[in-house]
């Protein structure tokens, strides 16, 4: 009923739109009780979704007030990214009435200017975790005072109160809790956790992990669950029913270093035609729908991956056990049976429950060399069982690239790294991941599989888990075609309504010039974010109308819903018990795994920044040749042939005054010396700082 109130005082206000008299209010709610509607206001204030004013109510916009999360705090200011969208409004520290990054707050005051919004916090709606992590510094040398410079969200350093450094040294990784004096006016940071050295990408990436939230420990009653499930072997009830695929040529392909593996495929060439078969780990038949497992799964939402380590989603016993596909043992297992024409055009498809042993576990190294001819005899020997089925996988995959290229997908090439780590957690060496023939015939098979697995589901018109990503924005288009326009490219059709081609064409236009990274790294910022959505949206950047993710419940939490929910449509379940029972599940399982996607790429990202510092670290004083990646206002970014990029501050550099045209070049305005994106320089490593996950480069004296 509480809900129920609430949900009247909000509508009756949006019928209004505009501040109403409380008693007034009251009345046109259809005279709700005193305590039932002074309940409905309070609930609804605390949490921002009403502004109440002496007498009179109102939705935040029509009081002039927006709620707004605080995202970033410099000296003397701070941002906060209104609920609603738009742009960061700027707010003065002294109009800031308390608030801290996280914070849910309400705004007031709210003016437009030349340089943004900016407006006064009202009240704090909601604390935020005020939890950081940071670097502990040298004492200050006049005051003695100690400090922790913050990773994330705040840009200056944090006092330390007296007795708050939990015994700390400088140059510890720690983390803190953040509070704000309102008598001194001073935001302070209380040590609560000592990681260690922080010139070690090790412990950097403890304090990462921490600072997002990543759960790294299994309750034991969670463990326990998955050791049952994992102990209890495969019965012949479980076998009953499912399609028996122990015979055929079926096989693995994945990293060296994989131990969850997933997917495994086969293929047949037909008289007219293939079929696919993409035979995936049954990870719902283990982690059912209420267990512990399930619970733990869903808040994870995905695994997370480090140089040093795997965060997994499922348990050990699960991940790389009994779910895991191990060559020379029985697996359950979902296939998605594919049938297509010469052309690999889709024919059909059917979605079954099965059991398989696979006879290679393939690794990506070793099947390129087999596809490239360099295979040894003892690598042929290991690949006998699936040796033919290898070819004919390598010839459909061809034409899969080639209709893919056809209707426009977006090969974008990223520059993805490889850390190389010693004894000691250290890192020793980086080099950017190969992506050879095998790799992409893994991902064109996996795409076909999970397409087949959309289409299904909007068919059968049952809830479902779309993998979704929708076409960029025209003001990001407009500053794609700027930039491009301005490196001699034709931006004709690269504005709003943009179709796939238009995009590919100037990737293609861009590949084998100096400026091949940059169009295809702008591209990627130009696109939206890919994400999960109960509704069937469409991918923009594979050029596809339905499509999500199928093929690794072992590792992504969406995945293992929507084989829960096919589960019900092939045993026969009927299609409107199966709306009642997951229309909600699917919501909800959409947003939260596109929430905690969104949290493990960014501490995977924050991780190699520190791996890169730390390799370069070893390299101070080294001259390297680069290519100019980047340009700003203060200087050029410049990445090195093993993807690792570091920045030059130009203003550092006596007697030179350097101008940014504002797009891709900078001049120095007294000798007339410019840098473009795409030239290639000589750069010398000055510092790299772990802790920060920043590279110093500077131009060499003598260059």
């Amino acid at each position: 009923m509480d809900q129920q109130v609430n949900e009247i005082v909000l509508q009756t206000l949006e019928r209004f739109n505009e501040p109403i008299e409380r008693r007034d209010l009251q009345i046109e709610c259809g005279a709700l009780e005193n305590e039932e509607f002074g309940n409905a206001l309070s609930y609804l204030e605390k949490r921002g979704k009403i502004v109440v004013h002496r007498k009179k109510v109102g939705l935040p916009h029509t009081m002039g007030c927006a709620a707004a999360t605080v995202v970033r705090c410099a000296k003397g200011f701070l941002f906060a990214s209104p609920d609603d969208g738009g742009e960061d409004i700027f707010i003065r520290s002294a109009a800031a009435n308390g608030a801290l990054p996280g914070d849910l707050v309400m705004l007031k005051n709210i003016t437009a200017g030349e340089k943004g919004p900016s407006g006064e916090v009202s009240s704090i709606i909601q604390h935020g975790e005020r939890i950081i992590t940071g670097t502990v510094e040298y004492p200050d040398r006049r005051s003695g005072k100690t400090y922790i410079m913050p990773d994330g969200d705040y840009s200056f350093s944090l006092r330390i109160p007296q007795g708050g450094s939990l015994k700390s040294k400088p140059g510890d990784k720690v983390k803190a809790s953040v509070y704000y004096d309102q008598k001194e006016r001073r935001i302070y940071a209380r040590v609560i956790k000592v990681y260690g050295r922080a010139d070690s990408a090790k412990i950097c990436s403890d304090a990462i992990i921490d600072s997002y939230g990543i759960p790294t420990k299994f309750p034991v009653p969670v463990r326990h669950e998955a050791a049952l499930r994992a102990g209890a072997g495969i019965t012949e009830q479980e076998l009953a029913g499912r399609l028996d695929l122990t015979d055929e040529p079926i096989f693995t392909i994945d990293g060296a270093d994989a131990k969850d593996l997933d997917d495994a495929i086969s293929v047949k060439k037909l008289a007219k035609g293939w079929e696919l078969g993409v035979h995936i780990a049954d990870v719902s038949h283990y982690v059912t729908k209420g267990s512990l497992l399930d619970e733990e799964a869903q808040l994870r939402g995905t695994s997370v991956y480090f140089s040093d380590r795997v965060i997994p989603m499922l348990p050990v016993e699960l991940s790389n056990g009994c779910c895991s596909l191990n060559a020379g043992t029985r697996k359950l297992t979902f296939s998605a049976i594919i049938t297509l024409d010469e052309k690999a055009g889709l024919v059909d498809y059917r979605f079954v429950k099965s059991v398989i042993v696979s006879k290679v576990r393939g690794v990506y190294s070793e099947v390129n060399a087999i596809l490239d001819g360099t295979a040894d005899d003892e690598l042929k020997e290991k690949y006998s069982p699936v040796y033919d089925s290898i070819f004919a996988a390598k010839e459909l995959a061809d034409i899969m690239k080639a209709n893919s290229h056809r209707r426009g997908e977006l090969e974008i090439e990223t520059n993805e790294l490889r850390f190389v780590l010693d004894d000691n957690g250290v890192c020793i060496g980086v080099s950017q991941r190969e992506r050879g023939e095998a790799e992409q015939l893994i991902e064109q098979f996996m795409i076909t599989a999970n397409q087949a697995a959309a289409l299904y589901a909007k068919s059968a018109g049952i809830p479902f888990v779309y993998r979704v990503h929708e076409p960029p924005e025209p003001e990001r288009l407009a500053s794609l075609a700027e930039l491009a326009a301005a490196c001699g490219f034709q931006t004709r059709r690269i504005k709003e309504g943009v179709h796939q081609t238009d995009l590919a064409a100037l990737i293609d236009a861009a590949r084998d010039t100096k400026y091949a990274s940059l169009i295809s790294t702008q591209v990627l910022r130009t696109m939206s974010k890919a994400r999960y959505d109960s509704r069937p949206i469409g991918h923009f950047g594979l050029s596809l109308a339905d499509y999500c993710h199928f093929t690794s419940p072992i590792r992504r939490y969406p995945d293992t819903s929507i084989h829960r929910i096919l589960t019900d449509l092939i045993s026969g379940e009927p299609v409107d018990k199966i709306k009642a029972r997951y229309e909600d599940f699917a919501r909800e399982s959409a947003a939260l795994s596109s929430k905690f996607e969104l949290r493990a790429v960014r501490a995977e990202r924050d991780a190699e920044k520190c791996y890169a510092a730390e390799y370069m670290r070893a390299h101070i004083g080294e001259h390297y040749s680069g290519v100019v990646s980047g340009v700003v206002p203060k200087g050029i970014f410049v990445m090195l042939q093993t993807g690792i990029e570091g920045f030059v501050d130009l203003t550092a550099i006596p007697g030179k005054v350097f101008d940014f045209d504002g797009k891709t070049t900078t001049t120095d305005l007294r000798s007339g010396e410019s840098y473009t994106i795409g030239d290639e320089v000589l750069i010398e490593v000055i510092a790299a700082s772990v802790a920060a996950g920043t590279i110093d480069f500077a131009f060499p004296k003598n260059n």
